[in-house]
Formats: C-alpha cells, sequence, structure tokens
C-alpha cells in the first residue's frame, strides 16, 4: 500500500509538472518560506520536581518554503527533534522532510498531490491540522481536488493517509501472537481515509441579494486493519460517517446547524466478556448570532456522544503527551478561551471520560453564550473615548443516558464579564472576573470545585514607541481538598517595534508555596524575532484554540527564533 501511494504521488506531480510546462505559466516565479526554532536547557528544580530529560536539552525546528508561478505551487517543510521538547511525543525524533506537495488551483479548479490539510464544516467529522504548541500535525497524504460552479455549487474529495509521526509500533491486546496474556508489538499499520464534501448556495442560485443561504455536506470513510478477536467482537475495519450543514445569513443576523454521524467507534474496555466497546458517535451542534449597531451575540449549543475519532484506533499504547496528535477529528470546548495564566489552570477538556477501567459517561451536552456590546464615544457610560464590555457564560453536562438529549450530572460551569477602556489617551485599563465550577469526579458524582479569578490589566504609553504593562491575577478557590489560592502578576517594558522585556511570578500561597517566576526579553528587526528567557513552569494543560495537551513541569532557559522570507 504504502509503495502504491508513492507511485501515484509520482506519477500526479508529473502530469502537473508537464501541463504547467505546456499550458503557459509565464508568470515569473517567487519562493517564500519561515524558520521557527524553539530550544530550551532544562535544570534540575527539587522545589517543582520538574522532570529533566537525557542530556538536559529540547529542540523543536521547523523550516517551510513554498514555490509560486502562476497557478502552479509547490512546497516542503522539514522538522527537527534534537530532542524534542519536554512534554511533546516522544516519538517526535530526528530530522524528516515532513510535508511535501504540489498543487495547481484557478478560478474552476484546485488539485493537491502530497501533503495537505482540510477541514469538513466546523471539523466535528473530519479536520487535518498542524498546531505546533500542541506538538500537533495531522496532515494528509495522498491527493485532493475541488471543483466550483459560479459561486453556486462546490465539491472536493480526498483520499490519504493522516500523519502519525509516533505511532510506528502499536500493542495488540487482541492479538494471536500475544504471550501470556501481554501483548507483542507489530508493525504499524496506517490509516486510510477517503472522503467528499459539498456546498450548494441556495441563495446565488435563487438570486438572494441579502440572504445568504446554503445547505453542505460530508461523507467520510476512515479504514484500518483490526485483529480477529476484535473483529468476532463487532469491530469493523472500515467505517464511514456523514455530516449535513445548514447556513444562513442576513442583516447581521446568523444561523448554522450541523449534524453528524460519526460512524462506528471501538474502545479498548477488558471485562470477563469482552474486550472492545463499540459504539456509534453523532453529535448535533446550533450556532445563533447577531452583529450590528456595537452589539454581538453569539450563542452555541452542542451535543456529543462517543465523538472522539482518532487515526490509529486499534487500543494503540501512548504517552499522555500524545493523544493530541492521535485526533482525525476536532472537538474543540466550547467555552471562553483566555489568555491569562490562572483561568487556565483547570480548562475543560470535552471526551468520553474513561476512569479506572470504566467509562464514566458516554459525552456531553451544552452551550455558551457570549455577548460583546461597544458603549461609543459621547455616551453616557462610553464618555470621551468609548468602552467595550463583554459577558460569556457556558455549562455542560453529561448525558443522562446514552442516547438522550436529557443533561445528567454537571461537568463545568463558566461565568465571566469583563471591560476595556481607555481613561486617556496613554491608559488602558482591562479588568475580568471569571467564575469556574468543574466536577472533580468527571461525572461519576456531584463534587465540584469553584475558582474565582480576577485580572486587571493595565497599558500606559508614555511615546508612540514606550509603553509599559502591568499584569494582575487573583484566584480564590473553594476546592475542598486544600487551600488552592494563586496569585500571579506580570510586568512587561515595549520599546517598539524592536524591543521587550518582562518579568512575572505565579504563586500557589494556598499550600504548595512555590513561585514560579519567569524572566525574558525579545528582539524583532524586519521579519525575525529572538526571545529568551528562563523561569519555572507549573505542571498543567496547555491548550490552544480549546485543545489541550499536558506539559509536565520544568525549570530551564529557553531561546526561540522565527524568521520569515
Amino acid at each position: 500500500m504504502k509503495q502504491y501511494t508513492k507511485t501515484v504521488l509520482a506519477l500526479l506531480t508529473t502530469l502537473l509538472v508537464c501541463y504547467s510546462v505546456l499550458y503557459g505559466q509565464t508568470e515569473k516565479g517567487y519562493v517564500t518560506g519561515s524558520l521557527e526554532s524553539n530550544s530550551i536547557g532544562y535544570v534540575n528544580d527539587s522545589k517543582t520536581f520538574a522532570r529533566v530529560p537525557e542530556g538536559g536539552f529540547g529542540s523543536n525546528n521547523y523550516l517551510k518554503v513554498d514555490y509560486y508561478q502562476g497557478n502552479l505551487s509547490a512546497g516542503l517543510q522539514m522538522e527537527a527533534y534534537q530532542p524534542a521538547l519536554v512534554g511533546f511525543p516522544s516519538n517526535l525524533e530526528g530530522t524528516k522532510l515532513s510535508n511535501y506537495y504540489i498543487a495547481w488551483n484557478d478560478e474552476d479548479f484546485a488539485f493537491t498531490a502530497g501533503t495537505f490539510y482540510d477541514q469538513f464544516g466546523s471539523g466535528l467529522l473530519f479536520r487535518s491540522y498542524e498546531d505546533r504548541a500542541l506538538g500537533n500535525n495531522s496532515a494528509m497524504l495522498g491527493v485532493r481536488a475541488a471543483w466550483h460552479y459560479k459561486d453556486i455549487f462546490e465539491v472536493k474529495a480526498l483520499w490519504g493517509t493522516p500523519r502519525m509521526p509516533f505511532a510506528t509500533k502499536v500493542a495488540y491486546a487482541d492479538d494471536d501472537t500475544a504471550i501470556g496474556g501481554h501483548p507483542v508489538y507489530n508493525d504499524w499499520a496506517p490509516t486510510q481515509v477517503r472522503g467528499a464534501d459539498a456546498s450548494l448556495s441556495l441563495s446565488n442560485l435563487l438570486g438572494m441579494e441579502s440572504v445568504n443561504l446554503a445547505l453542505e455536506g460530508s461523507v467520510l470513510n476512515r479504514h484500518q486493519a483490526v485483529g480477529w478477536e476484535a473483529e468476532e467482537e463487532g469491530v469493523k475495519a472500515s467505517t464511514t460517517g456523514y455530516s449535513g450543514r445548514l447556513n444562513f445569513e442576513s442583516n447581521g443576523f446568523m444561523a448554522r446547524a450541523e449534524w453528524v454521524d460519526a460512524g462506528q467507534k471501538h474502545y479498548e474496555y477488558r471485562t470477563a466478556e469482552s474486550n472492545y466497546l463499540v459504539k456509534n458517535g453523532n453529535a448535533q451542534l446550533v450556532d445563533l448570532g447577531y452583529s450590528g449597531g456595537g452589539l454581538g451575540v453569539n450563542l452555541s449549543v452542542r451535543r456529543l456522544e462517543w465523538m472522539n475519532s482518532y487515526i490509529d484506533g486499534r487500543g494503540v499504547v501512548l504517552d499522555e503527551s500524545a493523544i493530541t496528535n492521535n485526533n482525525l477529528n476536532y472537538v474543540p470546548a466550547l467555552c471562553a478561551q483566555y489568555s491569562y495564566s490562572l483561568t487556565n489552570i483547570h480548562p475543560y477538556v470535552p471526551m468520553p471520560y474513561y476512569i479506572n477501567g470504566d467509562f464514566v459517561n458516554s459525552g456531553e451536552i451544552g452551550g455558551q453564550l457570549d455577548v460583546y456590546y461597544n458603549f461609543r464615544r459621547g455616551t453616557a457610560l462610553g464618555g470621551k473615548r468609548g468602552m467595550k464590555v463583554n459577558f460569556n457564560f457556558s455549562t455542560y453536562y453529561n448525558l443522562a443516558e446514552e442516547g438522550g438529549f436529557a443533561p445528567g450530572k454537571m461537568l463545568w460551569m463558566n461565568v465571566n464579564v469583563g471591560m476595556e477602556k481607555y481613561f486617556t489617551r496613554k491608559f488602558k485599563l482591562k479588568l475580568l472576573y471569571a467564575m469556574q465550577q468543574r466536577n472533580t469526579t468527571y461525572g461519576v458524582g456531584n463534587g465540584t470545585a469553584v475558582a474565582n479569578v480576577f485580572v486587571a490589566d493595565m497599558l500606559y504609553k508614555y511615546t508612540l514607541k514606550l509603553s509599559t504593562r502591568l499584569e494582575l491575577q487573583y484566584l480564590l478557590s473553594y476546592e475542598a481538598s486544600n487551600g488552592y489560592d494563586w496569585m500571579a502578576a506580570l510586568f512587561e517594558v515595549n520599546l517598539a517595534p524592536k524591543w521587550s522585556v518582562f518579568v512575572s511570578d505565579t504563586f500557589n500561597h494556598g499550600m504548595e508555596k512555590v513561585h514560579y517566576y519567569n524572566v525574558g526579553a525579545s528582539y524583532t528587526a524586519s521579519r525575525t524575532r529572538v526571545a529568551i528567557g528562563y523561569g519555572r513552569n507549573r505542571e498543567g494543560l496547555i491548550c490552544s484554540g480549546g485543545v489541550c495537551r499536558m506539559m509536565p513541569a520544568y525549570t530551564g532557559g529557553n531561546l526561540t527564533i522565527t524568521t520569515s522570507f
């Protein structure tokens, strides 16, 4: 299969190059690129029990180069892990050519051979993407083609193998070569993905100028070989999922609805009778919104059931850091996404919970409400320079019963209010209050922990180039087990557009009594930025776009270099 894939890609690439040469690529070509390097030197720290890797050093590096000539483009990405930073998948190692593609795009057609990223709808059924902060890169290696007709109809199809850099070996618990009940590690079998997505604009078809109305749909087939014992328990090597979507926009109003039948899922779940739990994944999502006159309102309601789709789904043995790199779809937490450290100590992560060998819930139901309002200049509350305020409420429950829509036990609740205002031309103040309540048993019981977070973010501009920012945070917790109160402060000096210097400290004064200090500086010249820093980093979840990865505690110095050309 692997050799067949390479042969097909080589043939398609040759055809694209020949077509380009024969049919008039007269424009002059150009090259763009970027380089990103993140390195950390680790030191022992008895205060945090920080993990120091062998050699005491880690470095993640990415080089991306793209070439464009008319409708033709080609590119590659090199990655080097010397070795990978602590917290990233352990099998990310060495230097390799990870991405390579050649593509053709014109007014009606698009075609790509090689590696590519794509998404169907909101991503609940399928999403292939890169997020370096999480160590995630699920690029597809294969082919993708798209065609659209007069802004009325668009269809795309793809076929390929998702990237799975760490799954070179897999443990079969159901393999007939297992000895004494212990699994034997065998070669990893790739997952093959085939899918199509289509969109029909009814508004353009019917000539409705003030309305945007579209019907969309997707189909996705996933194939991966399974062991004979799994087959006997009903696990299918090939499974197909579907989604249907409705999008509406008019005069500032927006409505979107998505229904997903994700097909069969299976989870390693050992009992006296069986080894696998076989379920059908499904999801429903509704977004309603309005924007106009300084007001923005968005309401999202979502129900998930067995919706975690894994690239390698056969009971593969993963280190915890690799979990985000095994996702075939995109199931983010639909709640407030914060940029302040204390609001992210216990973020919400949606998933079927598996604790001590038992599944405690199959999914979630809930939603969030976002409200923004801009008090304009000259109004009573806006004053001379205006004022922005926002409100967010989100809550999620597990399902009271499988297949139902009734909520069970509360998993998460968040309420926050914030404001942003320039009091003078030089001074801007942001204030935020957030109340977060989480279920400490992941839905097994009703026990909860409540945290109240207060944030003041103050910016003062002395000149057009010189500014300072002071950030103060306090977390007051009512967790039953201990006094889990935190304080945090950050002071930043910016000399635009080149220099920035900061010092910060996060301190748990309720029980741990450890200072997580950091100091650093950055320098920017043209398209190049160099940043250095040193400090302690606590153990916890690192989140990006509602998807999280566990980061172990570490202490050390870091160097980051980014440049583009």
